[in-house]
């Protein structure tokens, strides 16, 4: 009965988005030169986890049967699969944690085997623990049985629940949509509400597991709790600070297919409330992670303007249909419950919509200069800013900021026209030049064809009253 399911759209869809993205084509990406890998379908009646995806890369040295084992052994069946291989081939991969077991020494070789398979040359690898669930009914691997795998704590946040990081957005836009507040007392509230401390630590968070993929050239093992949240924000952030094909806007749209809509986020339910919904109402499962994701891709494109193919427009629009959207993407809460609803072939897909010239045009960002490096963005507090343009969007005259990024558009658009305009005038002058040096050749090869040569055609020459003349 949701409205993406009769949702008529006025245009013709040039590219379809449900297809855009397949797993297939995603993954052959990853897997340049990586002969180690294999996609597998173990998972092709979502049984054996039913909030991954049909196709799954795993290990090519482990059998599905080690997959089914390794599944009874995390929360949720989520057992580890390859999100992100490296240019070094330093693999990241993302899992739930191990089922807790108070008390009971609970050992799984086949998912020893998984983690020992894609160690390759390195030494050691890492597990990051995203959550630091230690003490709060968690579990987590044991040295014994893991002996070649540093655990590392990383928490993005103290969760009590998941539903904590809603109430810190709560607390946010109370202080921004304030507008009586004095500057003083509005910072305050901008601190107790603990927010940019979640965008701080996730960041923080990525750049270590990014580090160890790029400069240590060790695999990674990114979990916490179900692994829903914590982790696949973490996984996200790595990509796009290692990979510059995530800085672009279909890099972006793969990644969060990747990782978000194949990876299992449920959106359903983390979004069913939002933080104008009075808290006593909420859903302890409702929470604000995805947009704690793209605040943190924000906090990238400020800190590297110029290395984004979008800028926050695009970040909004995303995060607005993730809320609520006539289109069928950020649908339902895994790809079972979208197959099994047919919401690829009953709704239109929102990248259908994005990918449209018309309207990806008006999402690019003019400053962008395509930058092959990985970005490393300052963790310091100081340069953690407030999204301005979402948070402060219905609050604060947003005019003037409109009125420069047109100025910018139009300086950047003026600066392209003037190149072209040097190209062309380059162009017609080696033109000029080659015709020169064209004539000049001529006029030097008829004067020798002229030019007699020898005395006695001289004198002949001389004789001659006309010839002379000649």
């Amino acid at each position: 009965m949701l409205y993406p399911f009769f949702y008529i759209r006025m245009y013709d869809i040039l590219e379809d988005g449900y297809g855009a993205y397949r797993p297939e084509q995603e993954y052959a990406k990853l897997l340049a030169n990586g002969d180690e890998w294999r996609l597998t379908t173990v998972n092709s009646s979502y049984q054996v986890c039913p909030t991954y995806g049909a196709k799954l890369l795993v290990p090519r040295s482990i059998t599905d049967e080690q997959i089914v084992q390794s599944a009874a052994f995390r929360d949720g069946g989520r057992f580890p699969v390859l999100a992100y291989r490296h240019t070094n081939g330093a693999a990241m991969l993302r899992s739930s944690q191990p089922l807790a077991a108070p008390g009971v020494t609970k050992r799984c070789r086949a998912d020893e085997a998984i983690l020992n398979a894609v160690l390759g040359r390195s030494k050691k690898g890492f597990i990051f623990d995203t959550w630091g669930s230690k003490g709060k009914g968690g579990n987590t691997e044991t040295d014994q049985h893991y002996s070649q795998w540093k655990k590392v704590t990383r928490p993005i946040g103290q969760f009590s629940s998941i539903s904590a990081l809603l109430d810190s957005f709560q607390k946010l836009m109370e202080a921004c949509n304030d507008v009586q507040c004095s500057s003083d007392k509005w910072l305050s509230r901008l601190e107790i509400s603990g927010w940019l401390g979640y965008v701080l630590n996730a960041l923080n968070a990525a750049c270590v597991v990014a580090q160890c993929l790029d400069q240590e050239g060790s695999p990674v093992l990114v979990h916490g709790g179900k692994g829903f949240d914590t982790t696949l924000i973490v996984t996200s952030l790595v990509q796009i600070i290692l990979n510059p094909d995530c800085r672009t806007i279909r890099g972006l749209q793969a990644l969060i297919e990747r990782e978000w809509l194949q990876g299992g986020y449920p959106f359903s339910t983390r979004h069913k409330h939002s933080c104008y919904t009075p808290a006593h109402q909420r859903r302890k499962s409702s929470s604000a992670t995805f947009l704690l994701f793209l605040d943190c891709v924000y906090q990238l494109y400020a800190q590297f303007p110029f290395s984004f193919e979008y800028d926050h427009r695009l970040l909004i629009v995303i995060f607005e249909h993730s809320y609520f959207s006539q289109y069928g993407t950020f649908l339902c809460d895994s790809e079972h419950e979208r197959v099994r609803l047919k919401v690829f072939t009953r709704t239109t897909s929102l990248w259908s919509h994005l990918n449209r010239p018309e309207v990806v045009k008006s999402l690019l960002n003019p400053l962008y200069e395509p930058n092959p490096a990985v970005i490393w963005p300052s963790v310091a507090p100081i340069s953690i800013v407030l999204w301005a343009e979402l948070y402060t969007r219905w609050s604060v005259d947003q005019s003037q900021l409109k009125i420069t990024f047109g100025r910018i558009q139009a300086l950047i658009s003026r600066e392209k026209d003037l190149r072209s305009r040097a190209l062309k005038l380059r162009r017609q002058l080696a033109e000029l030049q080659r015709k020169n040096m064209e004539k000049d050749r001529f006029h030097s090869a008829s004067s020798e064809l002229d030019d007699p040569g020898d005395d006695g055609d001289e004198e002949s020459v001389s004789s001659d009253p006309i010839g002379s003349s000649k």
